[in-house]
């Protein structure tokens, strides 16, 4: 622990030093630092996703200036201080684990039985400290698959959820006819709506299948990335461009590949769409929100 206070403190006394000596440093704002923390954010991300351990170190630490950095311009502005913040959430943590540090002569110590429970009570909690909806704690701009999960789980905790998996695959069928229909329509508006709504149902689905529906279409980005990579590769070693070849060349390309990938001999770039299944459990349960 002494090692990891001096580690921290030195961090700040660094900060503190850079925001008064620094041009660059000094200039910045809250604003400014806004879009450079989702960049981060999302270079931690892709190294979650690589499985790159050292750099999800390396872009740990620079979440951590930043969060450091936005306290240091808290505290500037006479709203909050680095002490604030972290106590604020050691706060939050503790009386929304009451299973953890609720006490028999005070409220009583909660008894959970999985996961489950854990999240359900925390959403309660939430609800008890002024949050006005379940939904509140969602971000508006997370992206929109994220944002349906963490829409669909926070609306799950209050029972506001199917009851079998073989009712949202039934919702999943009705919503792809509606699309059908508006699609015969020619309505643009109501085509986007529907095609919203059979999205919105695909997220849930993934849900009771109990996979992450951000990361396996992610997956499949990157899985289409490496083979479309790999038909342009062909293409050059016949001396051709994809743009010169038909349909039927390109989808036979395409085929090559991906039977040599489920073969296993595309060599080492053959499972870049793959995650670990620890990754792949990432839902983006975020208790701090």
């Amino acid at each position: 622990m002494s090692d990891t206070n001096e580690a921290f403190s030195r961090l700040v006394r660094i900060m503190d030093e850079l925001r008064v000596q620094c041009p660059w440093d000094r200039k910045q704002t809250i604003g400014t630092l806004r879009t450079l923390t989702i960049e981060e954010t999302y270079e931690l991300a892709d190294a979650i996703t690589e499985g790159d351990w050292k750099g999800i170190r390396e872009e740990l630490g620079d979440l951590l200036l930043h969060i450091v950095f936005y306290s240091r311009i808290g505290r500037e502005q006479g709203q909050f201080t680095l002490d604030e913040v972290i106590n604020g959430i050691c706060d939050k943590l503790i009386s929304r684990h009451p299973h953890i540090y609720g006490t028999t002569a005070q409220e009583g110590l909660v008894e959970v039985k999985n996961e489950e429970d854990v999240k359900r009570n925390w959403e309660q909690l939430k609800l008890r400290e002024g949050k006005k909806s379940v939904l509140g704690g969602v971000p508006v701009s997370l992206p929109a698959t994220i944002k349906a999960t963490r829409l669909q789980e926070k609306a799950g905790k209050v029972g506001f959820e199917w009851d079998e998996t073989a009712q949202v695959w039934d919702k999943v069928r009705e919503e792809m006819e509606e699309l059908q229909e508006a699609v015969a329509l020619g309505d643009t508006g109501k085509i986007e709506d529907e095609f919203g709504d059979l999205a919105f149902s695909l997220v849930n689905y993934a849900r009771f299948l109990h996979i992450d529906a951000e990361n396996a279409l992610e997956r499949t980005n990157r899985k289409f990335i490496h083979r479309f990579t790999r038909m342009e590769e062909e293409a050059r070693i016949q001396g051709r461009s994809l743009a010169d070849m038909s349909l039927q060349e390109m989808d036979d390309l395409w085929n090559g590949i991906k039977a040599q990938d489920a073969a296993g001999t595309a060599g080492p770039t053959a499972q870049v769409g793959a995650m670990q299944p620890a990754e792949a459990g990432m839902k983006q349960q975020k208790q701090s929100d």
